[in-house]
């Protein structure tokens, strides 16, 4: 049973890890999208306007007006390609491998743990009494010991 409990825990652990990888890969994502949004924000307002007055000097308004939004829109799709760029995989990898043999090993601890319960019931099936007959005793002797050092620790009154 303790390996049972043992292999639990590995895969607590496992799963927090890879919770904590995820969360953290999250936050750099999010982060590369509010720089993102943060650009287009600063390139629409800033760019526009400086833009806008340096192509409009020797183009049309409206060409320059388009040039300027084409740029824009360009930083932005690079930001958010470099925030796609971001992948937990690669760093989750060993704890993947970690929790899976864990699971492996408890599922192996089962099957045992159920053949022998099987051979213990085909056990009964045939000789109920030369099968129970060891386990009864020692139960019987275990108490009797424990009785006997109980009496043998308690003081005569």
């Amino acid at each position: 049973m303790s390996r049972i409990s043992r292999n639990i825990s590995i895969i607590l652990r496992a799963e927090r890890l890879i919770a904590q990888r995820h969360v953290a890969v999250a936050a750099r994502r999010t982060g590369f999208y509010a720089a993102a949004g943060l650009a287009v924000g600063l390139a629409v307002i800033m760019l526009n306007v400086a833009g806008f007055f340096w192509l409009s000097a020797s183009l049309s308004k409206p060409l320059a007006a388009l040039i300027i939004a084409g740029a824009n829109l360009l930083l932005a799709l690079i930001l958010a390609l470099l925030a796609n760029t971001q992948n937990a995989q690669a760093d989750t990898t060993a704890a993947v491998e970690l929790r899976d043999m864990a699971l492996q090993d408890i599922e192996t601890d089962i099957k045992d743990t159920l053949s022998e319960a099987r051979g213990t019931v085909a056990g009964l099936r045939r000789d109920p009494l030369g099968a129970l007959t060891p386990d009864v005793i020692s139960a019987i002797l275990g108490t009797l010991v424990r009785y006997a050092r109980r009496r043998k620790n308690k003081p005569d009154k």
